[in-house]
């Protein structure tokens, strides 16, 4: 292992990841507060929205953000893009395809997967639920101190 990255270098590295990333829990609190101060986008495809999405958000997937997000967006308000979950980078593509059209924006981190095994509000056609914890991911009744 290499140890020669030095802690201002780790620092800028950490700071610059802090600026363009945020998580489940920062989102939520934040849709909770009913004054986000941004729009949650949900890049993955109309059947994955249909099993189930974050309430609130504005689906628009990821293939068709260049052609749909001036009609769709406010370029005034920042962005969270979300997509399925850490072993996919849907929500990246989004979030530097939204940059590059000059919005100011944010991944969601953990995506939608971590979204439900966090037990987060859901919501499909038969309405709002909340699914069971993983106690893998959010142990019942903690937090995880961040």
């Amino acid at each position: 292992m290499d140890w020669t990255t030095t802690p201002a270098d780790a620092a800028a590295h950490f700071a610059r990841r802090l600026a363009v990333e945020t998580d489940v829990s920062d989102v939520h609190a934040a849709l909770e507060s009913g004054r986000p101060g941004f729009v949650l986008v949900d890049t993955r495809s109309a059947e994955s929205w249909a099993q189930g999405h974050v309430p609130g958000a504005v689906h628009l997937p990821g293939g068709e953000i260049a052609g749909r997000a001036a009609a769709e967006l406010d370029p005034a308000v920042p962005v969270v893009t979300c997509c399925w979950g850490p072993g996919c980078n849907g929500a990246t593509r989004a979030a530097l395809t939204l940059a590059r059209l000059g919005y100011r924006v944010r991944e969601m981190i953990g995506g939608f997967e971590y979204w439900a095994r966090e037990g987060l509000p859901v919501e499909t056609a038969e309405g709002i639920a909340r699914p069971d914890v993983d106690p893998l991911t959010a142990p019942a009744g903690l937090s995880c101190g961040c």
